[in-house]
């Protein structure tokens, strides 16, 4: 087990409680000041088990004169384990730090590479690869997805039918070629409190099986672990993975 590694500071963040999650933009927030905001929320899917009212939450605050809304949501605290855990909900940070974790070179399993290029278009479905890697060996076409549901310490992807995550599997897949490229899919496990991953069958069936033929076709998964608190990111290593939600 690798040494936890610290990859990115919060802002000074401000505690709340979730009052409600509205229209999939917004939050309804009372501070521990007793102020009740609306604050953006950065994530526009179900967050399932991730939106329960009464729960912890941090926020950031902006003072930019063109934003409508000064507070983000940032993060939310669950307890499907033993351990409270934070979650992060801002959906605009994954792929900042996995930059961060690229460039840190705390990825060995991606081999050397010298130039991180970003938001590539690439394959037959008008797609755009979130990381392209280039040096002395194989390019490496690098997708990431971040994924915050989980049942118990078992983290999933998707948590609802996701088109856009099926096609991407698909370009990968026929990126996949001996000798010319290499594909890899990486899952954000975007909280601490999760040490395996597996597709989310039981959302999103077809992803599942797009997967498991990735897989079968040479796209290699690299699930990483990232520990979420109100000071910061941790980068914890990789999770184990499983092909198919038990």
């Amino acid at each position: 087990m690798p040494e936890p590694i610290s990859i990115y500071q919060y802002p000074p963040l401000s505690e709340g409680i979730l009052l409600r999650r509205y229209k999939r933009f917004f939050a309804e927030i009372q501070l521990t000041t007793g102020q009740v905001i609306t604050a953006h929320c950065p994530n526009t899917g179900p967050m399932t088990g991730i939106s329960t009212p009464g729960s912890a939450v941090q926020v950031s605050h902006s003072d930019s004169p063109t934003r409508k809304l000064k507070y983000t949501w940032e993060m939310i605290q669950v307890q499907d384990n033993k351990t409270p855990a934070w979650v992060g909900v801002n959906t605009g940070l994954p792929n900042r730090l996995v930059l961060r974790t690229l460039e840190a070179g705390l990825l060995p399993e991606l081999g050397s590479y010298r130039v991180i290029r970003k938001e590539i278009p690439y394959g037959l479905e008008n797609s755009r690869i979130d990381f392209l890697l280039e040096g002395d060996e194989l390019p490496i076409y690098l997708e990431v997805k971040s994924t915050t549901w989980a049942k118990g310490a078992l983290a999933l992807f998707p948590d609802t039918v996701t088109i856009r995550g099926q096609k991407h599997l698909r370009e990968l897949t026929a990126l996949a070629v001996p000798d010319q490229s290499r594909s890899v899919i990486l899952y954000f496990i975007n909280r601490g409190d999760c040490n395996c991953f597996a597709p989310g069958d039981s959302a999103d069936p077809a992803y599942g099986k797009y997967l498991r033929a990735a897989v079968a076709a040479g796209v290699e998964v690299l699930p990483c672990r990232f520990e979420i608190t109100p000071q910061g990111v941790t980068f914890l290593g990789l999770a184990e993975t499983l092909l198919q939600e038990p």
